[in-house]
């Protein structure tokens, strides 16, 4: 059972195979926000993510003879490099089943740590039964990554350095996925100060612990649909339901388009990478109905690939304004296009790519259209350019940006 006793003991093992995750005071979020805001970054943890601390403790309960058999679990990323690092700190053998979609960074540093990596199912839950499977044909070990009450309890153990850092904080925010996290920390820190509160972030497009919330019981997604993978769960956990449905305050749904803009912030301001699911609740931070409290966010992982990297800033430069893309109407006469980029150069926009149409209409000689995209430091200057352009006689009209 989840007891202040066992997360005690978890604190202490733990130690073995963490990093100290120090808290991180943001002036930019608590300005933002109107609450005293810190950050808890799990994502700086050795395998990228606060995993390794659940495996790690489970692990090490495990008897002899089950570590001898070999472990198995499934998992989008993060709790795979925790049990492969865990295992191989035992010196026990681990098989990972992954979902085919899992970011090939996750995938090549759980093989990193020596464990086979099976990749099977288009999401978790997939992976997951075919996992079960094996460890039926095999006789491995099952590791849950998250319905299973002393993994929770592993990883818990953040609302233990939370505590001790921060002993007068008054909410914490956790993502949700299949809810292991959040039992654990929101578990530990109601029998630490039953008076806090703490509240669960799922993405809009895998919010499963929402949908059970509301149903009262453990509710399964036809689908999910969302860009943080390691939170992309259609069902919760049955064992650790109840201790949510008990400590958890109020669940947040998130879009993916608020990770997307909640990813420059952290890399602009805070000069950190955090995954996506582990910026759900810094994008939840802006939906809290108080002020002047103090907040930890925690960052649950920060292992991302170039690639969904790249394309998420160029989706937030988007949304920003900071990249847009216009269409004029112009003569199809010698002249026009360096007129047109004068305008925006003296407004001090940056040309990024320039599409010339002459046959928009049938008549190319009366007018072609020219699409712009540029760079700009925001809404206010991107309306000072369409300004700029319509006063002299153009017509801008903003088009969708395709990089």
């Amino acid at each position: 059972m989840l007891t202040l006793n066992k997360f005690e003991e978890a604190s202490e093992k733990v130690r073995e195979v963490t990093l100290e995750t120090k808290l991180v005071y943001s002036n930019y979020l608590s300005e933002q926000t109107g609450n005293k805001v810190y950050l808890k970054p799990e994502n700086m943890q050795f395998t990228g993510a606060y995993k390794v601390r659940g495996a790690y403790y489970k692990i090490s309960t495990l008897t002899d003879e089950e570590r001898e058999r070999g472990l198995i679990t499934a998992s989008a990323g993060n709790h795979a490099q925790g049990v492969a690092y865990a295992a191989k700190c035992y010196g026990c053998k681990a098989t990972i089943v992954m979902p085919t979609t899992t970011p090939l960074i996750k995938v090549n540093r759980t093989k990193s740590y020596g464990a086979e990596v099976v990749l099977y199912g288009d999401v978790y839950d997939e992976a997951c039964a075919y996992a079960y499977e094996l460890a039926d044909k095999h006789g491995y070990t099952f590791i849950h990554p998250f319905d299973d009450l002393t993994v929770a309890t592993g990883q818990g153990t953040i609302a233990m350095e939370i505590f001790k850092e921060l002993p007068l904080v008054e909410c914490i925010l956790v993502p949700v996925g299949g809810g292991g996290l959040a039992t654990g920390v929101s578990t530990l820190a109601k029998l630490l100060n039953p008076k806090i509160t703490v509240i669960g972030v799922e993405p809009a497009g895998a919010s499963c612990m929402k949908a059970s919330f509301e149903a009262g019981q453990v509710t399964t997604l036809p689908s999910v649909n969302t860009i943080a993978d390691g939170t992309a769960v259609k069902t919760p956990g049955e064992k650790i339901f109840p201790y949510i449905r008990e400590n958890i305050d109020e669940i947040i749904t998130v879009d993916d388009d608020e990770l997307i803009v909640s990813f420059l912030d952290m890399v602009e301001n805070h000069k950190m990478i955090v995954e996506n699911s582990g910026l759900l609740t810094v994008a939840a931070l802006k939906k809290l109905n108080m002020k002047d409290k103090r907040v930890v966010a925690i960052l649950s992982g920060g292992n991302m690939d170039v690639i969904t990297m790249s394309s998420v800033v160029q989706q937030g430069l988007i949304f920003r304004d900071r990249i847009f893309t216009v269409s004029v109407l112009l003569p199809d006469k010698p002249g026009e296009l360096c007129k047109v980029s004068g305008i925006i150069a003296q407004e001090q926009g940056n040309v990024i790519k320039l599409e010339h149409n002459q046959f928009v209409t049938t008549n190319r000689t009366a007018e072609v259209e020219l699409r712009i995209t540029m760079e700009s430091f925001g809404a206010e200057h991107k309306q000072q350019i369409m300004e700029a352009l319509q006063k002299e006689g153009y017509k801008p009209k903003q088009v969708r940006t395709v990089l």
